[in-house]
């Protein structure tokens, strides 16, 4: 068997590199592609389910076990009694200094008792620093009325680290900036609100709060690090040989997870925006596929909802709905939030 040199498999995987940016490059141009043909099915879909009560409710209320997790007995009341509309949207699809991989989760609300806001719009950029690669976020303010706050006050509090992680880093380099915010007041006073009150961040609504599985990358951090990218590729493609850079190899000693009140909100939001969002009709389906096999169990349970039947709501298909039966079945009170973790790639 030949034995390569170091020179020789570390030149290989350059060219690897350059392969495997070719692929990425492919796999944008298809998520662009596909993103153009569904639109107007998906504008189609709006019109249609607008007619149809509680569609997005319910489409929620058969999440998968990764999101069911996070909506509380609490949350899905909520959802139950205001949740109106939804939508996804790739807000950098055509922005040649974004990506198409970052995306937006609005949701529509009518009056309710728990916030003022009509719409929560949750914003998801894709960002790469040296050594990590994933969704940024920053914290969206939601206007609770009061002593109906289901975070505990873990979106108010991300919120003011996020004012300060702005002014800092408009006056300093970032990584002081960094060091800075670690020392300052919000960023001590949500710590220690995320240490001592670890249940409120269990609410689906603390997902608004999330920043990032590492720490916060700046659309400017993010683009350097993209074009000293795309200057390397070049220079391999051109047989340049490439300088190692030390820095890449320092570990940031500081554990930004410390901060997250929404550990793993990227990959929850993912799960919303690749899959249910497009499979939303199989989702929506499923509550009354798993009504009709609950119905085959028991002919008791069928001539108690015949007999209740006059009390329910109705959707367009005459299918009778009772919304408060069908949200929050089954779920706990006490789902313990996952562990925090810093992520690099």
């Amino acid at each position: 068997m030949d034995i390569q040199t170091p020179e020789e498999l570390n030149a290989r995987f350059e060219q690897l590199s350059v392969l495997e940016t070719e692929f990425e490059e492919v796999e944008l141009e298809i998520f662009r592609k596909a993103e153009e043909l569904q639109a107007p099915l998906y504008k189609k879909r709006a019109d249609f389910v607008a007619n149809i009560p509680h569609f997005w409710t319910l489409v929620f209320e058969q999440a998968p076990p990764e999101i069911d997790n996070f909506i509380q007995p609490s949350d899905a009341k909520v959802f139950a009694e205001c949740f109106e509309t939804f939508e996804v949207s790739r807000f950098e699809l055509d922005d040649p200094k974004g990506s198409p991989r970052s995306f937006a989760l609005k949701f529509g609300f009518k009056e309710n008792e728990y916030f003022e806001d009509k719409v929560l719009e949750k914003k998801f950029w894709y960002r790469k620093s040296k050594d990590w690669a994933g969704l940024v976020s920053e914290p969206v303010k939601i206007q609770w009325k009061k002593g109906k706050d289901l975070t505990g006050g873990l979106t108010d509090a991300a919120c003011k680290l996020s004012e300060e992680r702005k002014k800092l880093s408009g006056s300093t380099s970032s990584s002081e900036a960094r060091k800075k915010e670690t020392k300052s007041k919000p960023y001590k006073e949500l710590a220690h609100k995320i240490e001592t009150t670890t249940d409120a961040s269990v609410s689906f609504f603390g997902l608004f709060a999330f920043v990032s599985g590492y720490r916060w990358v700046s659309a400017e951090e993010s683009e350097q690090v993209f074009k000293e990218e795309k200057e390397q590729l070049e220079k391999i493609k051109r047989g340049e040989k490439i300088e190692e850079d030390e820095s890449d190899d320092e570990e940031d000693p500081i554990d930004y997870q410390e901060v997250e009140v929404f550990p793993g909100g990227d990959e929850l939001a993912t799960i919303i925006a690749e899959d249910m969002w497009p499979n939303a009709i199989r989702y929506y389906k499923g509550t009354f596929d798993e009504e009709e096999d609950d119905e085959e169990l028991s002919e008791l349970d069928v001539m108690d909802e015949d007999s209740d039947a006059e009390n329910q709501n109705e959707d367009d298909s005459g299918r009778e709905v009772d919304i408060r039966a069908l949200v929050g079945k089954g779920r706990k009170s006490t789902q313990p939030p996952p562990a925090k973790k810093q992520r690099k790639a």
